[in-house]
């Protein structure tokens, strides 16, 4: 997938006698890794955007910083055999890749899911790289998972599954090494599982993976902290272009944690959430998702059907089979659910229907496509690895908790978030910022995570 050239439009590489030329590396990565759209992908985006900020650094081509920096410190791979209820063995396949430790310990995400493929993980985890960056805590860029998927299966075959995949990981993950965490699939259920087999292996107890329970470490707030900080994120963005949040109307898809924590946020905040979706389609609440609603989204997730049109049936509301919700008029859009789910024909309806900000929750939740139209069209646009760092960033203060061997309160945890929520959107907006007001906060997202890993390998020398 190729980015338009709105995105270029602020490329112009000086006449350096070495500079980086993004054609000729993405050439060569799609050689290297043929089919993986994802992570190529992701990779293509940001070398586009930081290409003239890059070239004005002759000592970053001389190290040739970019050719490194987009490529996987190591790839572990390995099978997981287990046992399923009927006492017949399952193989799964399992993944830790450890991206760039420039900055700090690797980290992100485990990903339980059948559609996980490399190339899915490493696009994850390149841009866990910059996010991670972006929260200025010391925490380099990592992504793993399996192709197991949870949904379906007995608590006794999700154990089981959990610590055969520990079996294999536990020898190259801890608390200053990789620290990894949750993400689709895996829940304080998986954690739980995954870390009683790890202090069990390395006869430790240490803050080697986040968001685990409150009662063996882990953060408060850490399950709505990307949605919480997603709506920081945009709260500020719309105050910036002199406007409020109080009173606008949110279309949000997914109904899982990350879109429960924003559909919690956003309504104390004043606005008011209409649509919620899975995979079978995409409910319409004109009234709201608030009060008791919040809450069945939560009960909903348990069931483990995977589907919202129960949603509809218990509060009388539409439901639209097989459709995303891009397609309702709303003030606000904020993708919750998965990557590319929102692409250039649903930006145009946006576009269309009058939207004014749309805030990425999930990763890379956008097409290439949509972007360019949302960037052309000068509509506030906040890329993922923004907007969504507010989980990281809560992780990464569990980290702080347990080597400190404490537990912070509610409003401390969520006034830390909220700082460095404000902080990345300080950053977005002193790269990002065009000659005619515009904040283009892809850019700015990208080059101030870029230049802070990119300083931090120049520093390190070539390793």
């Amino acid at each position: 997938m190729q980015l338009k050239t709105t995105l270029r439009k602020a490329v112009k590489p000086l006449n350096l006698v070495s500079v980086m030329n993004v054609e000729k590396l993405m050439q060569q990565l799609e050689a290297k890794h043929p089919g993986e759209a994802e992570y190529l992908q992701a990779v293509r985006e940001v070398l586009i955007t930081v290409e003239d900020v890059y070239n004005q650094h002759p000592e970053f081509e001389k190290a040739k910083i970019a050719e490194r920096i987009v490529e996987p410190d190591r790839i572990f791979t390995f099978r997981v055999p287990w046992v399923d209820d009927r006492g017949e063995v399952q193989v799964n396949l399992g993944y830790r890749i450890q991206f760039n430790n420039a900055i700090g310990p690797y980290k992100g995400g485990l990903r339980f899911h059948s559609s996980v493929t490399l190339s899915i993980l490493k696009f994850l985890g390149f841009e866990q790289i910059f996010k991670n960056a972006l929260t200025t805590l010391p925490m380099g860029g990592g992504k793993g998972g399996s192709d197991f998927n949870p949904r379906g299966k007995s608590d006794g075959e999700v154990m089981r599954f959990c610590q055969a995949f520990m079996t294999e990981l536990w020898r190259y993950i801890g608390p200053d090494t990789d620290v990894p965490a949750g993400d689709i699939g895996v829940g304080a259920r998986e954690i739980g599982y995954l870390y009683g087999m790890y202090k069990k292996l390395a006869h430790e107890h240490t803050g080697v993976l986040t968001g685990k329970n409150l009662e063996f470490g882990g953060s408060l707030v850490r399950p709505e902290a990307t949605g919480f900080g997603g709506l920081y994120f945009v709260k500020q963005m719309l105050e910036t272009a002199g406007q409020s949040i109080e009173g606008k109307t949110i279309a949000i898809s997914g109904f899982g944690n990350v879109a429960w924590g924003a559909a919690t946020k956003a309504t104390q905040m004043g606005a008011k959430v209409v649509t919620l979706s899975g995979p079978d389609g995409y409910i319409y609440d004109p009234d709201g998702v608030s009060g008791e609603k919040i809450d069945y989204m939560l009960e909903l997730r348990a069931t483990c059907n995977d589907v919202v049109a129960p949603y509809a049936e218990k509060f009388g509301v539409k439901f639209v089979p097989g459709r995303r919700p891009w397609e309702v008029k709303t003030d606000i859009a904020l993708p919750c659910a998965t990557q590319n789910e929102l692409n250039g024909e649903d930006a145009q309806r946006l576009i269309d229907n009058g939207v004014i900000c749309v805030g990425e929750i999930s990763n890379m939740g956008c097409t290439p496509e949509a972007i360019d139209l949302f960037i052309n069209n000068k509509i506030m646009y906040g890329p993922g690895k923004a907007v969504n760092a507010g989980g990281v960033a809560t992780s990464g203060l569990e980290m702080t908790q347990n080597a400190m061997h404490l537990c912070w309160p509610a409003d401390e945890v969520d006034a830390r978030l909220h700082r460095i929520m404000a902080d990345i959107h300080a950053q977005c907006v002193k790269y990002g910022r065009q000659p005619d007001g515009y904040i283009n906060y892809m850019k700015g997202a990208n080059i101030a995570g870029f230049m802070k890993v990119a300083r931090a390998m120049l520093a390190q020398g070539v390793v």
